[in-house]
């Protein structure tokens, strides 16, 4: 049916009746010049709206997990204090950054096979980066592969760049907007999510079924990212909105603060307020109340400028 829009231009809205579907997902509009009719939305424009779609709900799931994980962590401290003994040996919970920070090195150092990883935030990931490489190239060095998701502010990352280009072997790096919490798989029989807001704790899951959950989402995630290395894709641009304009035009109209964009985003306030400056200017919008009407007119969070 959809196909049959496109070539035609539009289809009479009684035809399209049995696919419901079509018109719930955006893809058949009704036709301002006929009401009996439906036009089809560009591919071009409906592909990126029902990507972005399915990363918003793959997102609010991993967040939805943390915030379980961290409800969970105090029960699972009772249970290691003896009050309730600990049944399921393939979740335990780890303490403190350092013992983490061990435990993610030694299971990366033992995988032989992958390599998955997603890291939020920006620059300061570089801190890491210098540590961790001689277990990573060894890692590559066993035939492995390495697979990272960053967030696209880490685009501009010189270190986080010069750690993949010094590395040797077959690793890719693709970054999103945004991105689930941290995330470690190694060999898909061992992960690691954070299971407090400070990193503090997480959790060590060697349990098959959510691992391969976990998988699902990561791979989903790396489906819908820009590359970053070794192949470099340029982020595409709405009529002058970059991609970043338009998270940030997302969250704007969430009510969000600009210290609250910056977190979301893995940005600096200042770097945040930047990019909201420019996009005000694109809009030209001369205040906050302003920028936030005009991003609603605009159609920019509709990606729907072409149609």
């Amino acid at each position: 049916m959809y196909a049959r829009a496109l070539r035609e231009r539009h289809v009479p809205r009684e035809d399209a009746e049995p696919t419901p579907c079509l018109v719930r997902f955006g893809l058949l509009r009704p036709d301002p010049e006929d009401p009996a009719r439906l036009r089809p939305a560009p591919p071009a424009v409906a592909l990126p709206r029902l990507r972005e779609a399915l990363q918003e709900r793959i997102t609010r799931e991993m967040r939805r997990q943390t915030r379980l994980a961290e409800q969970f962590a105090p029960l699972m401290t009772i249970a290691r204090d003896g009050r309730t003994p600990v049944t399921d040996p393939s979740v335990t919970v780890l303490n403190g950054i350092p013992r983490i920070q061990q435990a993610v090195a030694e299971a990366l150092d033992s995988s032989s096979r992958e390599s998955l990883a997603i890291q939020p935030g920006g620059v300061r990931l570089a801190e890491g980066l210098e540590q961790s490489r001689p277990i990573a190239q060894r890692l590559l060095s066993r035939g492995g592969r390495m697979r990272t998701l960053y967030q696209h502010t880490s685009r501009h990352s010189l270190p986080v760049l010069a750690h993949y280009e010094r590395l040797r072997g077959d690793r890719e790096v693709r970054t999103l907007d945004e991105v689930t919490e941290r995330l470690f798989i190694f060999d898909r029989r061992v992960a690691f999510i954070p299971a407090n807001k400070d990193r503090s704790k997480a959790l060590e899951l060697r349990n098959p079924v959510l691992i391969d959950y976990l998988v699902s989402i990561f791979e989903r995630l790396w489906r819908l990212g820009t590359p970053m290395f070794p192949q470099t894709a340029q982020l595409p641009s709405d009529n002058g909105i970059t991609t970043r304009q338009h998270a940030i035009a997302s969250l704007l109209v969430e009510g969000l603060t600009d210290t609250e964009v910056a977190e979301r985003l893995g940005m600096n306030v200042r770097t945040a307020r930047v990019h909201i400056a420019k996009l005000a200017a694109a809009l030209g919008s001369n205040s906050r109340a302003q920028l936030g009407y005009l991003i609603g007119r605009s159609g920019v969070l509709n990606r729907d400028n072409g149609a």
